[in-house]
């Protein structure tokens, strides 16, 4: 389940540059009720993206937004409410690990769907009924 952080250069801390995926990962298997679940923790990762501000834009012009986009199978943070718990913990995370003066309004947190069977790891093909048995086989 990736995580996609794009962010301009100076943004984020250099710890920040680090930290940013393991910390957005933890609160993605924290949010979805997973924490010491073997296998959902194994298809969690992603990506950051440091590029330079001239590429980043918002309302038509350059302006300094981190933007998080976590990729799930339709199963994934299935209610308001874990999705909630998930956008909090993530702009919460953004505005610690950015440099001092980071506004708020400047963090976009998006979350993207794939469809029933749309979820794949290697030539593996999951629907949201075999990744829930993936799921709860590795917690027993």
């Amino acid at each position: 389940m990736p995580n996609t952080v794009t962010a301009p250069e100076g943004v984020l801390t250099p710890t920040g540059e680090r930290e940013i995926l393991p910390r957005l990962s933890a609160a993605l298997i924290e949010a979805s009720g997973a924490t010491g679940n073997a296998f959902f923790t194994g298809i969690v990762g992603g990506t950051v993206h440091i590029l330079p501000l001239h590429r980043i834009y918002a309302g038509g012009a350059n302006r300094p937004v981190v933007m998080v986009e976590l990729k799930l199978p339709n199963i994934g943070l299935g209610s308001i409410e874990t999705r909630n718990a998930f956008i909090t913990a993530a702009a919460g995370i953004v505005a610690e690990l950015c440099v001092p003066g980071h506004r708020p309004e400047n963090t976009w947190i998006n979350i993207v769907n794939a469809p029933d069977g749309g979820w794949g790891i290697g030539s593996r093909q999951y629907s949201g009924e075999a990744l829930v048995a993936a799921a709860t086989a590795a917690a027993q």
